[in-house]
């Protein structure tokens, strides 16, 4: 198994030590992970800019030091908006990432965990904006492997009931998922949105029935770990809700490959 989201010093939310990833990570028994530090261009209050020069030289001894022990990929996490587009293309067309992973953290200029965006707001309104705005990235963002944590909405919602639910959200989430098919391309499941395994707050299982229906196949793991207790967590439990929904595979990217392992 491979966690294919995490994030280093690199990323100036995370106080994770590469080192101490790969050492948690090892003793985890995962195959391999992918350091996803953030690229987030002009995102409010500055900040989640990584030099991709020092990352690579970095991860390039962390691997001479623990690659015979677990695979160790050269990734990165790209956060969207829709006039970012040319500069965030233009850094992942200059370094060979393995793994592209794209994500929208903001939404009309605004960073949800602030609580802003939510003012005045139904639930139902603030997930389909948020929803329209992925659907956006992947039809305008042309270099991602993967769509990161389309269920991101959730975590700071002040919503009494914060579920993000496939059959109140049908309409765009199949055109997500349609056009993700349509491109050879997935998404992953996000542990990280569930880390604190909160009553009433889960991954909805339909969701993943009906990627599965609609043709979808690429399906990850990826625990969002800005601290070395979080990798991997509960693994587990969401690996096998992907078998439950009819997956066989869990995928990674070599080279901007896709590389499927049996779950």
């Amino acid at each position: 198994m491979f966690d294919c989201h995490m994030h280093t010093k690199f990323s100036t939310d995370s106080i994770m030590d590469a080192s101490a990833a790969c050492e948690r990570s090892i003793a985890l028994g995962l195959e391999g992970i992918a350091f996803t530090d953030h690229l987030d261009i002009d995102f409010p209050g500055g900040g989640f800019m990584v030099n991709f020069d020092d990352y690579f030289s970095e991860i390039a001894t962390i691997r001479a030091n623990y690659g015979k022990e677990i695979k160790i990929l050269d990734a990165i996490e790209v956060g969207i908006q829709p006039h970012v587009l040319d500069g965030s293309m233009k850094t992942v067309a200059g370094y060979p990432f393995d793994y592209v992973l794209a994500s929208v953290h903001v939404l009309d200029g605004l960073d949800p965990s602030e609580g802003e965006f939510y003012k005045d707001k139904p639930r139902h309104e603030a997930y389909e904006l948020y929803l329209k705005e992925i659907y956006r990235m992947i039809k305008t963002f042309e270099s991602f492997d993967m769509v990161g944590h389309f269920d991101y909405i959730i975590r700071y919602a002040p919503y009494e009931d914060r579920m993000l639910r496939y059959n109140d959200h049908r309409d765009i989430l199949d055109a997500i998922m349609i056009e993700l098919v349509k491109q050879g391309r997935g998404f992953e499941l996000n542990t990280g949105t569930y880390r604190k395994n909160e009553p009433g707050v889960d991954y909805d299982f339909e969701l993943l029935k009906r990627y599965r229906q609609l043709g979808g196949e690429l399906i990850c793991l990826g625990s969002d770990a800005h601290r070395q207790e979080h990798i991997g967590l509960r693994f587990e439990y969401f690996s096998q809700m992907v078998r439950d929904a009819g997956f066989k595979y869990s995928v990674h990217f070599e080279k901007r490959k896709p590389v499927f392992s049996p779950l």
